[in-house]
């Protein structure tokens, strides 16, 4: 499958049948001129994953594609066409399968209130968990690694990836740090036995 990250949560992933774009939001940038889209799909309503100034064009640029979201981000789409998805669904998407996973989005403070949070796995090979760190049923090949937030630190994330024990492991969800290398690192050193860090050139489609 190919790979294409567009910063911070923001991937598109082209099966050879079916292009994915998962989580277009504020702090990410290239998607924009993306054509060929079947589908849309989006983790949960915070701005990083979903930026509404920008969604519009896009799907206008893209009208075959279907918006697939969390009942939460459903809420701020009046007036756009959208797909409300929750965890335990399985959709087919010009060929490939996306099964939705997750529910909860990680808890940040105990006095911010939980927002619903869906992870997709396509095609029973790649998670994007969005923020949050789902259980996954299978072994996963290509896991999408959190790797800064304020719902999380570093050694969840190790931790997340010793669990899932993915093939490859691409961080994303970096686009809060000045110096992401660190990170990078400290997965590189703990990662189970088996799992490589993949750190992806931004805009540059990758196969995994």
């Amino acid at each position: 499958m190919q790979i294409t990250h567009y910063g911070h949560s923001c991937v598109l992933l082209d099966t050879g049948a079916a292009r994915l774009l998962i989580d277009p939001g504020t702090f990410s940038a290239g998607f924009e001129s993306l054509t060929g889209l079947d589908a849309v799909l989006v983790t949960h309503q915070h701005p990083d994953h979903l930026d509404l100034d920008r969604l519009a064009p896009l799907l206008r640029a893209n009208p075959g594609a279907r918006l697939v979201v969390d009942t939460g981000t459903a809420g701020d789409l009046a007036g756009t066409d959208h797909e409300v998805t929750t965890p335990g669904a399985a959709l087919e998407v010009a060929g490939a399968r996306i099964e939705v996973l997750g529910g909860e989005h990680a808890v940040i403070h105990p006095d911010i209130p939980v927002i619903p949070n869906n992870a997709y796995l396509v095609d029973g090979t790649h998670l994007h968990p969005g923020d949050a760190f789902p259980a996954v049923p299978v072994p996963v090949d290509v896991l999408l690694l959190p790797t800064a937030a304020p719902w999380l630190k570093a050694s969840e994330c190790v931790d997340y990836l010793r669990a899932v024990a993915p093939r490859t492991a691409v961080p994303i969800h970096q686009g809060l740090l000045a110096r992401p290398q660190v990170f990078y690192g400290l997965f590189t050193g703990l990662a189970p036995e088996g799992t490589a860090l993949r750190v992806l050139d931004e805009g540059e489609p990758t196969t995994l």
